[in-house]
């Protein structure tokens, strides 16, 4: 049975190695123009090749997003912008406009199509319509349910389906919203939507100048258009026999310690399904895991059907219950320390938690002694990005994380 594939955000290169290292199959990134997530810092045609020896040298898939609609003033770049990705060998490219699926087809016939959640996909037939147009893979409308899932899986001959599993809804139908633009002429459907569902609102009183009246859910006010996070780490059975391919986590503009939390819960999740099969038990593990990085209240949308409870009235952003505290540059097997990269303060006598792929996962360390790179003792770490030396006999590696329980 061919696995489910864990596909990954990467808004750079750094995320995307860190994306790799935490169990993902595949990563999504986006070059630097075409693009709906623009204030991401994205990559280069350098770093796109580069990116793609990188990813295929683990033995991974690299997708890249053109997922814009295009205006006419953009299809001579793309003449030349979606031979180059065939070149270099990214594995499929994200498309929702039929324009730059036709001039794929002309300039580009061997690269692969995936259809992005802005086409708004949300039937049996629309699907059927785009398989028959090449599309090797339809990213799914995030409003479908498991069981509509399953009936457009069965009208197909062989084009994958790719849904999200995890992060950041829209209050609007996927690839329909246009507050962004509306509110401040930055368009979503270009990349730069200014996510104004997360603003907070307040009524303003009609021909009464200067009345604005805050619509008060408490004293923090309301977030009226601020949707939860979409949550089914309980659900990977379901989605998988819904005809899923592929599990998607949003989030392109989100931080490496949000990606490493989020992608380890579901690597493991996903991994014990499959050893255990239809044994699995949901881990409560994994779901706490999830609530140790920023995360808004979860939600499971409208993957049972119709839904009412989406909306997160309180606030736009919460806080997860651990703490970021620095990144492992490696082991010092001579020291019996290992060298970190800082990020939040912390000193002796803290005990850190270890965030890994390996067996050390949620191992705890003690911190007894800090040590400078010149071999300095010092007791508070408060210089962030500094190098130090935390003496310990778990032997971490490049890329794991040092977390401590919010307090």
């Amino acid at each position: 049975m061919k696995k489910v594939e864990l596909l990954a955000p990467a808004g750079n290169f750094s995320k995307l190695k860190t994306a790799l290292y935490y169990g993902a199959d595949a990563v999504y990134v986006g070059g630097k123009s075409f693009s709906l997530r623009a204030f991401s810092d994205n990559f280069s045609f350098d770093e796109l090749k580069e990116a793609v020896l990188y990813t295929h040298s683990l033995g991974k898939k690299l997708y890249v997003t053109v997922n814009v609609y295009a205006k006419n003033c953009d299809f001579e770049s793309l003449k030349t912008y979606l031979p180059y990705l065939y070149e270099i060998g990214v594995d499929g490219v994200i498309v929702s406009d039929p324009g730059v699926i036709y001039i794929a087809k002309q300039v580009a016939p061997k690269l692969e199509l995936h259809l992005s959640t802005q086409a708004n996909t949300q039937n049996k037939l629309s699907a059927k319509f785009w398989e028959e147009q090449g599309i090797k893979r339809i990213v799914l409308a995030r409003e479908l349910s498991l069981s509509e899932i399953k009936e457009i899986k069965d009208e197909l001959s062989g084009t994958e389906l790719e849904a999200f599993i995890h992060g950041a809804m829209c209050i609007s139908y996927s690839g329909r919203c246009l507050l962004s633009g509306y509110l401040t002429g930055r368009d979503g459907n270009r990349g730069e939507c200014v996510q104004a569902c997360r603003w907070n609102y307040a009524i303003k009183e009609v021909n009464k100048e200067g009345s604005f009246y805050p619509i008060e859910e408490d004293e923090r006010g309301t977030y009226i258009l601020n949707s939860k996070d979409l949550n089914l780490l309980d659900y990977i059975g379901e989605m998988i026999s819904a005809g899923v391919n592929s599990f998607k986590i949003e989030g392109r503009m989100k931080g490496e310690y949000y990606l490493a939390t989020v992608i380890n819960a579901y690597r493991r999740a996903i991994d014990e399904y499959y050893k255990i099969g239809s044994s699995y038990k949901n881990n409560p593990l994994y779901q706490a895991e999830l609530k140790k990085t920023f995360h808004r209240a979860f939600t499971t949308a409208y993957a049972f059907g119709k839904n009412d409870d989406t909306v997160n009235y309180e606030n736009s952003q919460s806080t997860g219950n651990s703490l970021f505290i620095a990144s492992v540059l490696g082991y010092d097997n001579d020291r019996g320390a290992v060298l970190v990269e800082m990020r939040n303060r912390f000193k002796v006598g803290d005990v850190l938690e270890v965030l890994s792929p390996s067996d050390n996962f949620n191992k705890k360390i003690e911190v007894t002694k800090i040590e400078t790179e010149n071999g300095e003792d010092i007791k508070d770490a408060k210089i962030v990005q500094q190098k130090l030396y935390i003496y310990t006999d778990i032997p971490l590696e490049k890329g794991d994380i040092l977390r401590r329980d919010i307090v």
